[in-house]
């Protein structure tokens, strides 16, 4: 498939986040954040969060062994492209299905999915195309099986038809879904799926939200240049001094919302001014702290939507997870459980096993606390 080069024209913008307001309250319901860090070793650290409103997604830690065969279902239980796993996969599914919606492989390349709800649109399945069309939901799962880097990723994606079936899940609609794809060295790209075309494009930031299109995202950043981490100094005005009230005025104007565009500006803004880290495990940890800003409590943001006995549902982070795509671990900690656990992808033995072999990634859903001792 031919990759458009990724500019817009302000027309197309405009038009773009107005249509936002045509959006259904089921498509509403995810407003997940993606950021990249890197350490002065090299290590590249990928974190998100991952928010849903309209149920609990139900998300298992998923290893995914070498050598192991796919094929991905298409719509009226056709099938479409096949694959095997040449790299060891671990990441995380939901709603008991064999999908994954995020994940790293051994050789360090990770894919983020995320809702992409208004814009996302896939091209019709092709009845002679079918046996080179893939369900957008097997897109994470073919990349990190076959992809080492965002070169292969690029050319495995551009050589399928990516389509999709509705799903139940979401009212009947088809999975609204972009990606971010990072390899190792820190490079990484946003796959798209707009007016039925594949769109492609860098993404130097690593950073990703959701609507409008990444594109849009950029554009609009430009409205915030004058950010800093650095103090603005005090004026004088007519002889009067003016300073500073406290910290944090070189952030005045940063947008505080939970929208896609200002989850986007703040994650751009904070990854890019993170303290200086010098290891992979340390800049996990920062990763956390960073996406802690980014956290929906469970109570404060109306989803629209309504639960099975009539409640309105309220959008909450569900989970976050950190990749250090150099030391090949995995940290991550839920809502129920914010104690961080750990998978390290050099533990585990890939050339055997179940070919899609998965774990609660809550024990129990209730917090893990540590009693201290007397004093």
């Amino acid at each position: 498939m031919k990759t458009p080069t990724g500019s817009s024209h302000l027309t197309l913008a405009l038009a773009l986040f107005v249509a936002t307001a045509t959006i259904s309250s089921v498509r509403d319901a995810e407003a997940c954040t993606c950021i990249t860090l890197e350490a002065s070793d090299g290590a590249v650290v990928v974190g998100r969060t991952m928010e849903w409103a309209a149920f609990d997604v139900d998300s298992k830690v998923v290893v995914i062994p070498r050598d192991c065969e796919f094929t991905s279902e298409l719509e009226g239980g056709r099938s479409g492209v096949s694959w095997k796993t040449t790299h060891g996969v671990v990441g995380f599914d939901y709603l008991d299905r064999e999908n994954l919606i995020d994940g790293m492989n051994e050789q360090g390349l990770v894919v983020n999915g995320l809702y992409h709800p208004g814009y996302a649109s896939y091209p019709t399945l092709d009845p002679a195309q079918v046996a080179s069309s893939i369900e957008v939901t097997d897109v994470p799962l073919y990349l990190l099986a076959t992809c080492a880097s965002t070169e292969e990723s690029r050319d495995a994606i551009n050589a399928v038809s990516v389509v999709a079936t509705p799903m139940k899940a979401l009212g009947g609609i088809q999975p609204p879904l972009h990606f971010l794809i990072t390899e190792p060295s820190g490079k990484a790209i946003v796959v798209e799926f707009f007016e039925r075309r594949i769109r492609i494009f860098d993404a130097p930031l690593g950073v990703l939200t959701n609507a409008p299109t990444y594109d849009w995202h950029m554009t609009n950043l430009r409205n915030y240049l004058g950010f800093s981490a650095t103090e603005r100094s005090s004026i004088d005005v007519r002889g009067a001094d003016l300073a500073p009230l406290g910290h944090g005025t070189g952030a005045i104007g940063l947008p505080g919302d939970m929208t896609p565009p200002s989850r986007f500006v703040r994650a751009a803004a904070f990854s890019a001014s993170a303290r200086p880290t010098k290891t992979g495990p340390e800049t996990m940890y920062e990763a956390f702290r960073i996406l802690d800003n980014f956290n929906v409590p469970v109570e404060a943001v109306t989803a629209g939507a309504k639960g099975d006995g009539g409640s309105e549902l309220r959008s909450g982070t569900q989970w976050t997870v950190a990749y250090d795509t150099r030391n090949l671990t995995i940290q991550f900690h839920t809502m129920n459980n914010r104690r961080i656990r750990e998978v390290d992808l050099k533990d585990i033995d890939f050339t055997s096993g179940k070919c899609y072999r998965r774990r609660p990634m809550d024990v129990s859903p209730e917090e893990d606390v540590k009693k201290l001792p007397g004093f």
